[in-house]
């Protein structure tokens, strides 16, 4: 699939882009951090326009997730249960929610870019808590656009290794959660230490 998508940018540059971006934020597992950084690529050898991709990437990304929130929030749990198996993906809506209150604004922001593989299940869990739309726009907003120009501008900086950098930044990416996780669970121990004493 992976060079359908790349066949797709290349022949149909920023729409093509805009298109996949916002099917992925919407729950489709598609490889869109490594899309973005062949995009950087592309733009570093001309092939592509640096504002019309950082554009592209932004607004279909907002645009999915937006969609993504709006599942939640009127199709409630019953339009998140069939979208999951749509996706061929099983979320358990109550954990996410749960992830949402714990972590918040700022939790909307790092699923943007940091942990995008949750980006989608927030989206939903989002809508069904009934979290703020505004404030889950501007925490989108500032998330997507930031993802969008990391990876574009990574992709541009290390154009000639755009496979080793894709592999790096998932090692990386699951060892920042694997921190988070350690750190909560740490926080969490010694509260209830606290307690207990």
């Amino acid at each position: 699939m992976n060079e359908q998508l790349l066949a797709a940018v290349t022949q149909y540059g920023a729409p093509a882009l805009f298109g996949i971006v916002s099917i992925a934020a919407v729950g489709l597992p598609l490889p869109i951090t490594l899309l973005l950084i062949v995009v950087g690529s592309m733009v570093s050898q001309g092939a592509m326009d640096l504002w019309w991709a950082l554009g592209a990437a932004s607004a279909g990304s907002i645009l999915g997730d937006q969609a993504g929130y709006a599942i939640g929030r009127w199709g409630g749990s019953a339009a998140v249960a069939k979208l999951s198996t749509m996706f061929g993906r099983k979320a358990s809506l109550e954990a996410m929610e749960e992830k949402l209150r714990e972590w918040g604004g700022p939790g909307i922001f790092a699923t943007r870019w940091l942990l995008g593989p949750l980006g989608p299940w927030i989206n939903l869990a989002s809508g069904t808590a009934g979290y703020p739309w505004h404030r889950f726009l501007i925490w989108d907003v500032l998330g997507e656009v930031t993802g969008a120009t990391l990876y574009i501008s990574l992709g541009r900086v290390f154009s000639d290794r755009v496979i080793e950098l894709d592999a790096v930044l998932g090692d990386l990416t699951w060892a920042i959660a694997a921190l988070i996780v350690a750190m909560f669970l740490g926080y969490q121990l010694w509260a209830r230490l606290r307690r207990a004493r």
